[in-house]
């Protein structure tokens, strides 16, 4: 048995939620934060059988599209200037970062 633990963009995850449902899959979301933008995003936990990896990975990335974004970038640690106004600047966001690992013991109460 294998666990896939994707952290996917907020944006997807009905859609994503949707498609895994209706391929019969189930899983548990969990509100996550990302580090670099620290914008909001949601890990999922999908428990499936060995040879299930590759098509719930598949769906994952034919669902979860990267996109570009503006974001400002934030101000230098010790810059003195009061009225500096960084210019935005365009970053990739969304996609999926998928880990795939093997379960030892499976327990459902």
């Amino acid at each position: 048995m294998r666990l896939v633990i994707a952290m996917i963009q907020d944006q997807d995850v009905n859609k994503l939620l949707g498609v895994l449902t209706e391929h019969g899959y189930f899983a548990t979301k969990l509100a996550s934060t990302g580090g670099f933008l620290r914008q909001g995003n949601t890990t999922l936990l999908v428990g499936i059988d060995d040879d299930k990896v590759a098509e719930v990975t598949g769906l994952i990335k034919d669902t979860c599209h990267s996109r570009k974004q503006l974001i400002t970038p934030m101000e230098s640690v010790g810059r003195t200037m009061n009225n500096y106004m960084p210019n935005p600047v365009e970053v990739s966001v969304g996609g999926a970062t998928i880990f795939v690992v093997d379960v030892l013991d499976f327990v459902k109460v």
